[in-house]
């Protein structure tokens, strides 16, 4: 799986691909210069629990800590995510 980002001033996505084709995409807002808000994760049908949606959050994690950004997930699978692994909170917003 390969996951790519886009990004320009305002908003941005990262989109999951097997096999070159599109599996899912997580999309988010810019909060200013620092934060970031993941608002909306979507992955095919056909590819639902195959760890799709995890693959594309970890890429914003890796982001955010390389780029000493902070992210705020308002989109319910990225929210409950962070929920569920503590070693992905160091990069919400406290």
């Amino acid at each position: 799986m390969e996951v790519k980002q886009n990004n320009d001033e305002k908003h941005g996505s990262f989109e999951a691909f097997i096999d070159g084709i599109s599996t899912g995409k997580m999309t988010y807002t810019w909060a200013g210069e620092e934060r970031f808000i993941i608002d909306h994760t979507e992955v095919g049908e056909e590819h639902n629990g195959k760890g799709v949606g995890k693959e594309m959050l970890l890429a914003a994690v890796d982001f955010a800590r390389q780029n000493g950004k902070k992210i705020i997930p308002l989109c319910p699978f990225a929210k409950a995510s962070f929920q569920k692994s503590e070693e992905l909170q160091d990069v919400l917003v406290n």
